[in-house]
């Protein structure tokens, strides 16, 4: 059970940093440069920042967990770098790595 609660809580963190990511392009960013209202930039930049931390701390964990070889551990590092590539991470690597261990 211990394990499966992990697993939740990684995938948890791993929308909320693709959401935070988003935010920060698609919402601050254009408030910030086009209409100089820099405030949420400073609050969703932090946000994402420590999401993103808390992502690649989790992984290790997670590769236990799971069981994950090189591979799928490179494209979930590479995932946290690209705009909804956390979302397309827990669908291609994670949930599939999820039933293969139950």
């Amino acid at each position: 059970m211990k394990n499966k609660n992990f697993v939740s809580l990684f995938k948890w963190i791993a929308v909320a940093e693709g959401i935070s990511y988003l935010m920060l392009f698609a919402v601050s960013m254009p408030l910030k440069y086009i209409w100089g209202i820099g405030q949420p930039n400073k609050v969703i930049g932090i946000a994402h920042g420590l999401l993103f931390v808390v992502y690649l701390m989790m992984l290790p964990e997670l590769r236990n967990v799971l069981r994950l070889n090189g591979k799928a551990m490179f494209w979930l590092i590479i995932a946290s770098f690209l705009p909804f590539g956390t979302f397309v991470g827990n669908k291609r690597v994670i949930e599939p790595a999820e039933q293969r261990i139950n």
